[in-house]
């Protein structure tokens, strides 16, 4: 089992755990699928950002997926940018599983593993029509800034960063 695999409390309803997996699984798609249909509803098609599953499977990403009873119920990435910072892209947590912290647990697991690979620094870009993926950033410490790496200005975009602790 992969050093990062923990099995996390998620509250009262049970046992989340978070492993590093390859995205090429079918509930893994299944959950990337409804995370495109989702952006693909609150975005036009120049304001979504997502990396395809060719992508995710690129060395400098790693990928991890929150299980529930053996079921994909969300998923988060980490990208190397190659500069002093690390990118989070395709966080997506499943309607059923909203609610539980799962969120904040991939959260913090993925900011654990970036500080262990010495980044000093996470950014994101998420939209304006997700209040609550927005507010759990803001909870976590994250700040807005201006586009970062090959992002331009857009409206629909909101850019964040945080400064990590060193390990």
């Amino acid at each position: 089992m992969d050093r990062y695999a923990s099995t996390e409390s998620s509250g009262s309803n049970g046992l989340i755990q978070i492993n590093i997996e390859n995205p090429d699984q079918p509930q893994v798609r299944a959950l990337l699928d409804a995370g495109d249909a989702y952006m693909s509803s609150l975005y036009p098609p120049e304001s979504n950002h997502t990396l395809d599953l060719k992508s995710l499977q690129k060395p400098g990403v790693t990928f991890l997926v929150a299980r529930d009873d053996g079921q994909a119920v969300a998923c988060i990435a980490l990208v190397d940018s190659g500069d002093d910072w690390m990118e989070i892209k395709r966080m997506f947590v499943s309607p059923a599983a909203r609610g539980r912290k799962v969120g904040r647990l991939l959260l913090n697991k993925l900011e654990s593993m970036a500080a262990d690979k010495g980044a000093p620094l996470l950014r994101l870009e998420a939209g304006p029509k997700q209040p609550e993926a927005l507010a759990l950033y803001r909870s976590a410490g994250y700040v807005e800034r201006g586009p970062f790496g090959n992002y331009r200005p857009d409206p629909l975009s909101v850019f964040m960063e945080k400064q990590l602790a060193r390990v």
